[in-house]
């Protein structure tokens, strides 16, 4: 499912939080926004997954308009994962890994063996099949962000959003979180924090400051000591090596 944002405008009151962003999520590539807090990142993701609604401006799926698709519909091709979870319900990890089949399931409608499977599947990507039959409350928080993607994964979405999805997981497991995305060639919207990860697994980056889109590009355009003077207020030098990794080192 392709994105495409233009002109969004959002404001609390007198302070404008996004100030005419356009972005465009499209070909089966994984697309980063980076910036300092308060840039408004999370924001724009809130109006494409329909927990904020936009002043100005129209988001669109695969040519269509946000506000005509019903969110069932949407659920089916989009899904979302955010650094903050809020499920309190006393229920095991698969039982939450199989709300992700919910909107492939008519009304009243039983899971199936592929739903089943798929849950399986999704579990197994993210390393945590063995604890299937887990009350999730008794988790971890880097385990209930793993569980959480699985969910997403189980939804068979193509257009994935991601909010910090990595934030309170150790090295290996945002590695492996960020492999998983990437090979799933799907599009993907990320929200990420370390600048470094972004760049290892990303093909386009999004720079935002102050509620607008300050700069744009590959990692190697995107990511410069200008731009991350302007951006971030640092000064730098940046160093890409052979497998375009970029090391940055802060002066």
């Amino acid at each position: 499912m392709d994105l495409i944002c233009k002109d969004i405008h959002y404001a609390v009151g007198p302070k404008k939080i996004l100030n005419g962003i356009s972005l465009r999520v499209e070909g089966q590539q994984f697309h980063t926004i980076l910036g300092p807090n308060g840039s408004g990142k999370t924001t724009l993701l809130k109006t494409i997954y329909r927990q904020l609604k936009p002043d100005s401006g129209s988001i669109y799926l695969n040519g269509d308009p946000l506000e005509s698709i019903s969110i069932k519909k949407a659920a089916k091709h989009l899904a979302v994962v955010t650094q903050f979870n809020h499920l309190q319900f006393d229920c095991t990890v698969e039982e939450i890994v199989l709300l992700g089949r919910t909107p492939h399931l008519s009304f009243l409608q039983r899971e199936t063996e592929l739903d089943y499977a798929l849950v399986q599947e999704a579990l197994q990507q993210v390393g945590m099949l063995d604890k299937a039959s887990r009350a999730y409350l008794s988790l971890s928080g880097g385990e209930k962000q793993r569980v959480l993607l699985a969910r997403a994964l189980a939804q068979q979405p193509t257009l994935l959003l991601l909010d910090e999805p990595t934030n309170h997981l150790d090295i290996k497991y945002q590695l492996d979180m960020l492999r998983i995305v990437k090979d799933l060639n799907i599009n993907v919207l990320a929200v990420l924090h370390d600048i470094q990860l972004a760049c290892r697994y990303s093909d386009y980056l999004y720079l935002m400051k102050g509620g607008e889109i300050a700069y744009q590009g590959n990692p190697t355009e995107a990511i410069t000591q200008d731009s991350l003077q302007a951006v971030y207020g640092v000064q730098s030098k940046v160093v890409w090596t052979e497998d375009r990794q970029a090391m940055i080192q802060y002066l």
